[in-house]
């Protein structure tokens, strides 16, 4: 009678960190579609980004290339990991663009590059915000995940942890020195 009572209580336990579990992943996941959705605005402005500034910085044409070429990269990358590091830097690219500005007066005042410049700051925000809540609801699910009993049940229904976005918000960078010493003049 008591083992009965024992393989009973056992399941119920089991059951109840199972399906902590599972609801922690879903949020995980979730949290992940927040950040791709942010991710994905950032990403439809860089097209307009590159061909605002090409018209004022000629010679930033390696700049502008190597942004177009990040871009693409993110569409192939799948791992959070990957993803992160060509999102981090793109990001370092975009300030670049903005630093651009200080240097180019007439791409300073031109009303389309300062739209586009406040968009992506809004966006940033976004981004860090569903970044937060991402590494947050991984945190959960990972101690979860972790943590006696729970790992217990884990370890037998192969749950494993995830990993954080790691993604540095773009205000708190350092501002990329831009040189134009060297550049030739058409």
């Amino acid at each position: 009678m008591y083992i009965l009572i024992a393989v009973v209580v056992l399941a119920i336990i089991t059951i109840s960190i199972f399906n902590r579990l599972i609801r922690y992943r879903f949020l995980v996941r979730e949290a992940f579609s927040g950040i791709d959705v942010q991710l994905k605005r950032r990403h439809d402005l860089i097209p307009k980004i590159v061909d605002t500034v090409k018209g004022y910085a000629q010679y930033e044409s390696k700049l502008l290339e190597n942004i177009t070429s990040m871009r693409s990269q993110l569409v192939s990358a799948s791992a959070v990991k990957d993803k992160s590091k060509i999102e981090n830097d793109l990001s370092q690219a975009l300030k670049s663009i903005f630093a651009l500005a200080e240097a180019y007066p007439d791409l300073k005042a031109n009303q389309s590059f300062l739209d586009l410049q406040k968009t992506v700051s809004e966006i940033e925000d976004q981004i860090q915000m569903a970044r937060r809540y991402y590494n947050g609801t991984v945190r959960d699910y990972n101690i979860m995940a972790a943590a006696f009993p729970g790992n217990l049940v884990a370890a037998v229904f192969n749950f494993k942890a995830e990993e954080f976005f790691e993604i540095e918000y773009a205000t708190e960078r350092q501002v990329p020195g831009v040189d134009f010493s060297n550049q030739e003049t058409k």
